[in-house]
């Protein structure tokens, strides 16, 4: 699943290499390319290709602080 959700975030924020990403990888206020408009494309992405229903008060900081903690939310909810 890190692995798939690692993908999803390289193709969103159109960033060519992430081969040193890993759950420890920092996302929120670490990555210039993560900004506001970039996380409703990553919910909207993560929603169609896990078949997830992500509602607003699913969503907060926590969640976007790590590639770790993102794919800790998707696996609960798949």
């Amino acid at each position: 699943m890190l692995n798939e959700v690692i993908v999803l975030l390289k193709s969103c924020l159109q960033i060519s290499d992430t081969s040193d990403w890993d759950g420890d990888t920092e996302l929120l206020g670490a990555i210039a390319e993560f900004d506001s408009m970039a996380v409703v494309t990553v919910i909207t992405q993560l929603e169609e290709d896990f078949g997830l229903i992500i509602d607003d008060d699913d969503i907060n900081a926590e969640v976007f602080e790590t590639v770790g903690t993102l794919t800790s939310f998707v696996q609960t909810r798949c």
